[in-house]
């Protein structure tokens, strides 16, 4: 079977000797057909994801076909077009009991603790299978990437009227902010590229943009919130510089989100959070709920996801495509493999 291994940092190699899956019972065995690549996967390539080991597959944002299937309950058959949630939980930590198998203990993530979907067929727990007949190919494969900010913004309680900031307009903050509209809020688009906010507004349909690098943009943000500020912030840059000045940007008795990880230590000041009286809210990953939330959403063509994938190839031009994906001036929003 071939696949794509990242087999240290800075090196791919494509392989076709890789094991076939073999069909355990409560399990799927899926053709893989379409490949999002996340930041995730720049940041395991270039050195910078935390908890990572090498050799690994990558890809966890994911569509495909049913090639064997056995009894189910879940509705499932040989030919379904299937979306994959990629976090294998436990079921019986803490988390899992309390519902929130986003952040299960024994967390492992496809393409992250276990090796992914850049190859021809993976096995998939059933239970990590939503059918996607009412989706393309594309759509399938960009519901869990949508399905964090979704989670996101659910975490945050956003509400009809509110004002929201997002800070990061890559495709897990362009998330944010498309499910914060679905939401009935009012958002503001803070980044440092002057075109990507544009994209904000003309995709995400954000009523206000901010360039993070003004000298002014504190206070063209307490303008914009007629002195208040943002009653919920997402942070979605996982920059450590980013997610420190956030502290300062949320209304007081307001919601700070960090939806981008970064690998080291945040630093505050205590007295400007106190002030505040900030809730800090951690975000990671998404539930089922999440994931038919925008599944919901793409089948009713709420979103261009067209103009979302900027980017795409065939599974064998990956490897040169990618390296060519990681330049800024390639201007990726999102990018597609084909199986």
């Amino acid at each position: 079977m071939r696949g794509i291994v990242c087999e240290d940092v800075g090196v791919f190699g494509m392989t076709s000797e890789l094991p076939e899956p073999e069909l355990k019972e409560g399990h799927a065995i899926v053709a893989i057909k379409r490949i999002g690549i996340c930041g995730t996967d720049y940041h395991a390539f270039k050195g910078n994801q935390p908890f990572f080991q090498y050799p690994r597959i990558l890809g966890h944002e994911l569509s495909g076909v049913i090639e064997r299937i056995g009894d189910n309950q879940a509705g499932l058959a040989q030919g379904d077009l299937v979306s994959v949630i990629p976090y294998l939980h436990c079921g019986q930590c803490i988390a899992c009991r309390n519902g929130k198998t986003n952040c299960c203990t024994d967390m492992k993530v496809l393409g992250v603790h276990s090796d992914g979907g850049m190859r021809e067929r993976v096995s998939v727990p059933i239970a990590h299978l939503l059918k996607a007949n009412g989706l393309t190919l594309d759509e399938a494969a960009i519901v869990e990437p949508l399905a964090i900010g979704a989670h996101a913004v659910r975490r945050a309680n956003v509400s009809a009227g509110d004002n929201v900031l997002v800070v990061g307009s890559g495709p897990i903050g362009l998330g944010v902010m498309a499910f914060a509209k679905l939401a009935g809020a009012r958002v503001i688009a803070m980044d440092i590229n002057d075109e990507r906010l544009e994209f904000c507004r003309s995709w995400a349909k954000v009523e206000q943009t901010i360039n993070a690098l003004n000298a002014d943009a504190k206070r063209s943000l307490s303008d914009m919130t007629d002195g208040e500020f943002p009653v919920v912030v997402f942070d979605a840059t996982g920059n450590a510089a980013s997610m420190t000045q956030s502290f300062e940007l949320a209304a007081h008795g307001g919601k700070l989100v960090f939806v981008g990880l970064v690998k080291g230590d945040i630093a505050f000041s205590d007295p400007e959070f106190h002030k505040r009286e900030l809730t800090l809210m951690g975000s990671r990953n998404a539930t089922v709920a999440d994931f038919q939330h925008v599944m919901e959403a793409l089948e009713q063509r709420t979103f261009d996801i067209n103009r979302f994938i900027t980017h795409r190839s065939s599974f064998e031009e990956m490897i040169d495509s990618f390296d060519e994906w990681l330049k800024p001036e390639s201007k990726v929003i999102k990018a597609i493999v084909e199986v």
